[in-house]
């Protein structure tokens, strides 16, 4: 172990692992004569996103006032129909990035550490990752949500190592700002690539190709 670059590593859920279908989403904005985006737009405002986030409000609340905002500029009906689309919006994982991160196990601790929502468990059991991480920090189960540092700590605690010593890997620059603030070294992630090149010292990279 003390030869390894790090000796755990926290990732990022969504936008790294799990990825959304919103192809139902757009149609219904293009029906409405919305522009692209509106709807995450509004559903990720932070007076909406932040509640969620922090497990005060349950789906149905939240698909409730993203409905009200869009009722702003479409029929009440049409945007009922839009907000449910968006919040029910199928995921899956990227294969990719869940083999890379299955071969850390027995390696390092893995962590997951996401903004997520108090039904996150049985997402990931539709997924078939209950098993991916060691541990998960849930901004809906701790009460606080990236990039908050509270959140960051907790991780490592969980992780079990300094944080000097975590790879942290997320989607979002203020997330990847905060936990260099926390003593981490931090991967801005973009493609499956990022990640591979990441954890090359960890994988003892060989000489397979990653798809993609």
């Amino acid at each position: 172990m003390e030869n390894l670059a790090f000796d755990a590593v926290l990732c990022d859920l969504d936008g790294v692992i799990r990825l959304y279908d919103l192809a139902e989403v757009r149609r219904l904005e293009r029906i409405a004569g919305l522009p692209q985006g509106t709807t995450a737009e509004i559903a990720f405002a932070p007076e909406r996103d932040l509640p969620l986030l922090l497990g005060q409000i349950s789906r149905a609340q939240w698909t409730a006032s993203i409905a009200k905002a869009l009722t702003r500029r479409i029929p009440a009906p049409q945007a009922e129909t839009l907000a449910t689309a968006f919040t029910h919006a199928p995921f899956r994982a990227d294969g990719a990035v869940v083999e890379l991160i299955r071969r850390l196990r027995g390696k390092v601790p893995v962590v997951l550490v996401t903004n997520a929502t108090v039904w996150l468990d049985e997402d990931l059991a539709l997924l078939g990752l209950t098993d991916l991480a060691d541990h998960v920090v849930n901004s809906s189960r701790v009460g606080i949500a990236k990039p908050d540092p509270g959140i960051y700590q907790l991780a490592v605690e969980q992780a079990g190592v300094p944080a000097e010593r975590c790879l942290f890997v997320d989607n979002n620059q203020a997330n990847i700002d905060a936990a260099r603030a926390a003593g981490m070294t931090a991967v801005l992630y973009r493609h499956p690539s990022d990640l591979l090149r990441a954890l090359a010292p960890i994988l003892e990279q060989d000489a397979e190709v990653l798809p993609g």
